[in-house]
């Protein structure tokens, strides 16, 4: 454990985790209204006057590249492809230097007319949320009618070169919990990469019941009926998903196909976790469960410049707890939900 906090260098915390991967939220807002984030009337938004503009989503996204060892950048929400300027955000990323790795995580709806220019502009790829390929189910859990848009949205990045596509997936008990082979073998024959993501406490309502989550194990159980998962030989490093080889099948680009699975609740990988956070109004989160905030917004409005705001996001980071706890009985829900955290 280092003695004492970095005055220079990467986003490093007091159990040695050295963050490298920013996830940002673009927009709290979004087009869906999936029973697991939110209540089908939406929630209060942010006010336009406490989001992020463009420019200092972009100057932010470049102290984090250039002065604290960022690698990867994720565009999030709510629904990222909603926000207007996403494109030329995405350009001026793609033009740092070092250039980072830069993905969406979507729904996919609006996906198949965005895909190219988003390519074009620096995109490398995407993951598209998608728990259901029964179009009643599919209504049911988003409260919208818009299957066909977010397969057509898949569709629509494979063709403009956003590979590997994946599919994220989260099953809900007495909903979708026996849809898990069906998505497996659509993703198969698609050249999709599925990752099923157990249901975390993360929802506006706090309706979150442990109880009723389906598990790493349940996930795993149903798949293992119908196809033959091989341990993946591959070194997970900081990655969230646990993944199998799925036997006999072979990906797009030739290499055995795979499955994953993100157990963030019953097999949490707190200790070689690589992320930060930016909100869409500008406050660092050092865990996707921290219930405090750091905000960089005031300081950059205030004039920080940017070794300032370095030095302010170094001190957020130092303060990362050991895990997020969700096994403690003093475990308190964060109060932002997914949708205003970003994925």
């Amino acid at each position: 454990m280092p003695g004492s906090r970095p005055e220079v260098g990467g986003l490093v915390d007091r159990y040695g985790r050295v963050a490298t991967d920013l996830r940002v939220s673009l927009t709290d807002r979004c087009n869906l209204r999936c029973t697991y984030c939110m209540p089908a009337e939406g929630l209060p938004w942010l006010p336009k006057s406490e989001v992020l503009t463009d420019d200092e989503i972009i100057r932010l996204v470049g102290v984090a590249v250039r002065l604290l060892g960022v690698t990867e950048v994720r565009f999030t929400g709510g629904e990222p492809l909603i926000r207007p300027g996403l494109q030329q955000i995405v350009a001026a990323v793609a033009a740092l230097e070092p250039r980072p790795v830069i993905s969406v995580t979507t729904n996919g709806i609006g996906l198949d007319r965005l895909a190219a220019p988003l390519r074009a502009a620096g995109l490398d790829r995407v993951n598209v949320s998608l728990d259901t390929l029964d179009p009643d189910r599919f209504t049911a859990l988003t409260r919208r009618s818009r299957l066909s848009d977010v397969v057509d949205g898949l569709a629509g990045a494979v063709a403009a070169g956003l590979t590997p596509v994946k599919i994220n997936s989260v099953l809900m008990r007495g909903v979708n919990d026996g849809d898990a082979p069906e998505l497996l073998r659509f993703a198969l024959a698609h050249g999709y990469e599925l990752r099923f993501i157990e249901q975390m406490p993360l929802d506006a309502q706090h309706g979150w019941d442990r109880s009723t989550m389906v598990t790493a194990e349940e996930i795993l159980a149903a798949l293992r009926a119908e196809f033959t998962l091989l341990p993946d030989p591959a070194e997970r490093g900081g990655a969230p998903a646990e993944t199998w080889l799925v036997d006999g099948w072979t990906a797009a680009d030739g290499r055995p196909a795979k499955v994953g699975v993100i157990a963030s609740v019953t097999r949490p990988f707190c200790g070689d976790c690589d992320r930060t956070r930016l909100t869409a109004d500008g406050q660092v989160r050092n865990c996707l469960f921290a219930t405090e905030e750091s905000d960089l917004r005031a300081a950059l409005r205030g004039g920080a410049d940017d070794e300032e705001l370095a030095r302010r996001w170094r001190v957020a980071m130092w303060g990362k707890r050991a895990g997020h706890g969700i096994d403690d009985p003093s475990f308190l829900q964060p109060v932002r939900p997914m949708s205003a955290i970003g994925g």
